[in-house]
């Protein structure tokens, strides 16, 4: 279902890298000086070249990084998308050069800043708190599965970005991005405006090149949507290809961790480093489709600027006219991949997700209290349950609920285990009924992908009243059935991003990356962001 649906049934229950020697240069949309080099719009690749010519090094990388992040993050524009930085960030890069020098290098993200979300366990000097204040002092034992992979890959773990808490799971009028812990996130093409989320730091960060690469996670949309409205690239998996092991859920059926980057490829190397075999979570099975996890596969030779040639591309029909602005963008899309040589035919998917959307909204509150409660038994935090969490908040309210409460959380709470008929009736009326549906669709219209916009353009940020969608939402079917979607920048209304997201069958990550590769080539739709206070520029 559309996140506009989702919390709304709540309540019914580009720059190059250039050298600048003993130079400085300033920002003039925001008074930024950055010395020694411009970040701006960096690629893994240009990045890995430059290392390997000996110009820059990971420790001087990652000092402009840091430095970019206290100038604009925690004061300038205030960006407010970082929870907290790794103080051994400096150190992993150093660790990074040292191997480097000796001739040993690990991968494309040797050496490569990183962010991650802050629901995401580190065994670090950092906290995982999933935004919430009650989470405060949970400082985890074991990296998560995706953090251990990225670790041995050498990528340098700047810090984690600030969220909606609880992944946008505890309130029916919650403002996106915002976290007790963390305050309200912003987006960097206008300030005023919403981020998206939940993984809303994550997609402002790297939207604003606080980081070269982020990592989010997506139950429903939390990617999608971010990428979106921060004019990113976003990838939500198909369920299972990347190990949940180690992030505060909400939902086993349809959480998944991915990358957001600026570019498609920047996004296909973090998916080769991100999917991998985790005995702790094994991967689902969808209609008998080959795991690619036994397979050897890398996304980056998906990457091909005709991919869109000879295929079939289903765009959602109830998506076509409804907002003059996003609707000339999408059909200059349309056009664009016509010209390219794919085939446009016009289907109906939305409609049957909105039906259903019921059912899955009772399966993620059953799943987010069995979930959350296993999660806390074993974590260092101090509380111990979903029980403990919403006393906290109780006896915290001022500091845990100045805006709004923790409705979704109390509903919840109310619920019984996964044994119970309710929640099997409501995971059998919806799971299986969509993916039969996307099947179906894909099928007997021999399409190789189906697209819409994923979002509208960015509402104000809004604590009081909470969140405005649009009534966009193209990525829905996709979470619900735990399939793949790329969510790719279409171009921006009044300087604010639109997103197009392609969604396909299970296991189709190859597929949809090359398709995005495709349309980003020969749209290049990424504006880079000028941090504007409000759509009038002041």
């Amino acid at each position: 279902m559309q996140r506009r649906n989702f919390i709304q049934k709540s309540a019914l229950a580009s720059l190059s890298f250039a050298i600048f020697p003993f130079e400085s240069c300033k920002n003039a949309a925001n008074g930024i000086t950055e010395t020694a080099f411009s970040i701006e719009e960096i690629t893994i690749d240009d990045l890995q070249k430059r290392f390997q010519s000996g110009q820059i090094t990971a420790r001087s990388v990652t000092k402009m990084y840091l430095d970019r992040i206290a100038a604009i993050d925690k004061s300038g524009p205030t960006l407010n998308s970082i929870i907290e930085l790794n103080p051994d960030a400096l150190a992993i890069a150093e660790l990074m050069d040292a191997e480097r020098k000796a001739g040993k290098i690990r991968g494309p993200l040797h050496g490569v800043p990183i962010l991650i979300k802050d629901n995401i366990d580190t065994a670090d000097k950092m906290q995982t708190t999933a935004g919430a204040l009650a989470m405060e002092g949970n400082i985890a034992s074991k990296d998560a599965f995706i953090v251990a992979q990225l670790r041995a890959a050498g990528a340098v773990i700047l810090g984690k970005t600030n969220l909606s808490e609880w992944a946008n799971f505890r309130s029916t009028r919650s403002s996106s991005g915002w976290s007790s812990r963390g305050g309200q996130t912003h987006n960097p093409y206008v300030l005023d405006r919403s981020p998206c989320g939940s993984s809303s730091g994550s997609g402002a960060s790297v939207s604003a090149n606080l980081c070269v690469i982020a990592v989010g996670t997506e139950t429903d949309g939390s990617i999608a949507c971010p990428a979106s409205m921060n004019g990113v690239v976003g990838i939500k998996p198909t369920v299972g290809l990347v190990s949940r092991t180690g992030i505060i859920p909400i939902s086993k059926t349809q959480d998944t961790a991915g990358p957001l980057s600026r570019t498609v490829r920047d996004a296909a190397i973090l998916l080769n480093i991100l999917r991998g075999i985790d005995p702790s979570d094994p991967a689902p099975t969808y209609n008998g489709l080959p795991n690619p996890l036994t397979q050897k596969v890398d996304y980056t030779t998906f990457l091909d600027e005709n991919a869109l040639k000879g295929r079939q591309i289903g765009i959602e029909k109830s998506l076509l006219k409804h907002h003059e602005g996003i609707d000339n963008l999408l059909q200059k899309a349309l056009e664009t991949m016509k010209a390219k040589g794919a085939t446009i035919v016009e289907v109906d998917l939305l409609s049957v997700s909105r039906k259903i959307g019921d059912s899955e909204y009772k399966v993620l509150q059953y799943e987010f209290k069995d979930g959350l409660n296993k999660y806390l038994k074993t974590a260092n935090a101090k509380v111990k349950s979903l029980k403990e969490v919403i006393d906290f908040n109780l006896k915290n309210e001022a500091k845990a609920m100045p805006f709004f409460k923790q409705e979704i959380l109390e509903m919840s709470e109310k619920l019984g285990g996964l044994d119970s008929k309710e929640y099997l009736e409501a995971l059998a009326k919806y799971h299986p009924i969509i993916q039969k549906y996307m099947d179906n669709l894909l099928k007997d219209n021999k399409l190789d992908a189906i697209c819409g916009p994923a979002t509208g353009a960015a509402w104000c940020n809004d604590l009081v009243n909470g969140d405005s969608w649009s009534g966009y939402g193209a990525y829905g079917p996709a979470a619900m059935a735990g399939y793949p979607s790329v969510t790719i920048p279409m171009g921006a209304i009044n300087g604010l991003p639109i997103g197009l997201s392609f969604m396909g069958k299970a296991w189709d990550e190859g597929n949809l990356i090359g398709l995005g590769y495709a349309f980003e080539q020969a749209t290049k739709g990424r504006i880079v962001p000028k941090f504007l206070k409000n759509l009038g520029g002041n």
